[in-house]
């Protein structure tokens, strides 16, 4: 069985596990998110990567309200979706919001997650776009 994947969500996939540059995630996975009629999924996907920016950028109200919200979109969906491994995602989103929740407490150093990509097709693109990296989108 073959599946098209966009090229906003394959470049979404690469910045989130390969590049880790959240800010361009959000970037490419708004064009798309545009272009499919605000599909909830990939405005989870979107809100996800935007909670690790705030984090990093240390945000920690910024990125429990963007954990809560993607998290209240991607419960929607099956485990397995657009290739990837949405429920792993969804629990270490969980437990990152959870960490989150008590990080004034427990203060806890910035980590990526990642996106455990189930397809052979969507790795090998995304391996594509490791070996030649895409050019940056420009900032509006």
């Amino acid at each position: 069985m073959t599946t098209s994947y966009d090229r906003l969500y394959i470049e979404f996939v690469y910045y989130f596990n390969v590049a880790r540059d959240y800010f361009e995630c959000h970037e490419v996975m708004e064009e798309l998110w545009l272009e499919e009629g605000r599909h909830p999924l990939y405005q989870g996907l979107l809100q996800v990567a935007v909670g690790l920016y705030h984090y990093r950028n240390g945000n920690t109200s910024g990125s429990i309200k963007l954990f809560t919200a993607a998290l209240n979109k991607l419960d929607n969906y099956p485990e397995d979706a657009l290739g990837i491994d949405l429920g792993r995602l969804r629990d270490d989103s969980r437990l990152y919001l959870n960490k989150l929740a008590h990080a004034e407490e427990e203060p806890f150093a910035f980590y990526d997650l990642d996106i455990l990509i189930l397809d052979a097709e969507l790795e090998a693109l995304v391996e594509e776009l490791r070996l030649h990296p895409p050019e940056p989108h420009e900032e509006d």
